[in-house]
């Protein structure tokens, strides 16, 4: 069975491949499709559950975390002025729920990796090197068939490995396409509670606010439409230098079930051998847009919940160190769609926020939704000033 990784530890695959046959790779392979779902169906899965079967979610977890957001949604409103978050539809499940949730939202921008590998593999298997037989090996024309399978493992692995921590929809920014909703992950909110000897209503509450806070922000359409757009040009823009791959991995034979293995189980080797220049831009913009959201979120946060929740600050505190500190598996999902946040980053965005609250109020802070040129630039987001001088408001 295959548990939570420890601290330092790296997370590895529920379901190896050391154990097929050729004839059930080959079945595995023939899956329609960039990515083969159904094997990242069964690995998130596991992951999630660590092989287990979930109990239902209690019934007072539900009502209780229903009445939170509904009154979590009325701050919100209050502050921000996004009345569309009063539609936005409340969940609770486990963590078995999250995953299939995520399996779907993310369905595009890991489509479109799927593209990307696929292409990367194909023009690797011209390579003998890939192929594992010396002058090339007519197995090696499997290679771009590999994607969907690799793929479909990798994305059960990531979201299999979050649905274990994640307390509601939006700890990370995601580029989810789906609608926004409000989340709540029970069975990590209880742990999450116990091992920081937190107030459950004060616990619960904050983090309905962070949550109605980013689903009122994703309600504004073009919001998610650039989180998705931003995060499908980084993964299409990942470019294969076929003897990078394979002083890396070593020889990828098709026929070997182990090397397959190999590959799966070293996403951090593959990744690195497919960067390229233009990500760079793209990252840069990446880290900006998604350090102003939680910037915003943090200081909505803020504005309320030091108002209304007794132990807010040890709450918050818990919940920032969460954000930073959730494994390997995090660390993997930032690297992949882009989301490497480091400290500096959410204290940046914070800044920012903050900046603009005290020198032209939340009122101003607030039109960052207008329209997508209303995004800071970079030297915008070190100095507010400039951004409200380029909208026109007095500082």
């Amino acid at each position: 069975m295959a548990g939570s990784p420890q601290p330092g530890e790296e997370p590895s695959l529920p379901f190896g491949f050391g154990h097929l046959e050729l004839n059930d790779l080959v079945r595995m392979l023939q899956a329609s499709g960039p990515v083969n779902w159904e094997i990242a169906a069964q690995v998130a899965t596991h992951l999630a559950t660590d092989g287990a079967t979930e109990p239902p979610v209690d019934a007072a977890s539900a009502t209780q975390l229903e009445e939170l957001a509904h009154a979590a949604q009325t701050h919100v409103v209050a502050e921000t002025g996004l009345a569309a978050t009063f539609t936005t539809p409340v969940r609770t499940f486990g963590r078995r729920g999250w995953a299939e949730l995520h399996l779907e939202a993310l369905r595009p921008v890991l489509e479109a990796l799927a593209v990307t590998l696929g292409g990367a593999l194909g023009g690797g298997a011209r390579d003998p090197m890939l192929a594992g037989a010396p002058g090339g090996d007519p197995m090696a024309g499997l290679l771009p068939m590999l994607a969907p399978l690799l793929l479909g493992v990798q994305a059960g692995s990531m979201i299999g490995y979050l649905a274990q921590h994640a307390l509601g929809r939006y700890d990370l920014p995601l580029p989810a396409s789906d609608p926004p909703s409000l989340c709540f992950v029970v069975p990590n909110l209880d742990a999450f509670e116990e091992a920081w000897s937190l107030e459950r209503a004060d616990l619960r509450f904050t983090v309905a606010l962070h949550e109605v806070v980013h689903a009122a922000v994703r309600s504004v359409p073009w919001v998610r439409e650039r989180l998705v757009g931003l995060a499908t040009e980084y993964v299409s823009a990942y470019e294969v230098d076929p003897t990078v791959l394979a002083s890396r991995l070593g020889p990828v034979d098709p026929s070997d079930p182990e090397s397959l293995q190999r590959l799966a189980e070293r996403p951090e080797e593959l990744l690195g051998a497919m960067t390229s220049p233009k990500q760079g831009e793209l990252l840069a913009a990446l880290r900006r847009f998604h350090a102003v959201l939680d910037g915003y979120a943090d200081v909505v946060l803020r504005r309320v919940g030091e108002r209304l929740v007794p132990s807010f600050g040890q709450v918050h505190e818990a919940l920032a160190r969460h954000r930073l500190e959730r494994g390997e598996a995090t660390r993997f999902v930032e690297q992949l769609l882009g989301l490497t946040l480091e400290r500096e980053d959410y204290e940046a965005g914070a800044a920012f926020c903050a900046g603009v609250v005290e020198r032209a109020g939340p009122e101003a802070l607030n039109r960052l939704w207008e329209a997508p040129a209303l995004t800071p630039t970079e030297s915008e987001l070190a100095a507010p000033g400039l951004w409200l001088a380029r909208i026109e408001l007095d500082v």
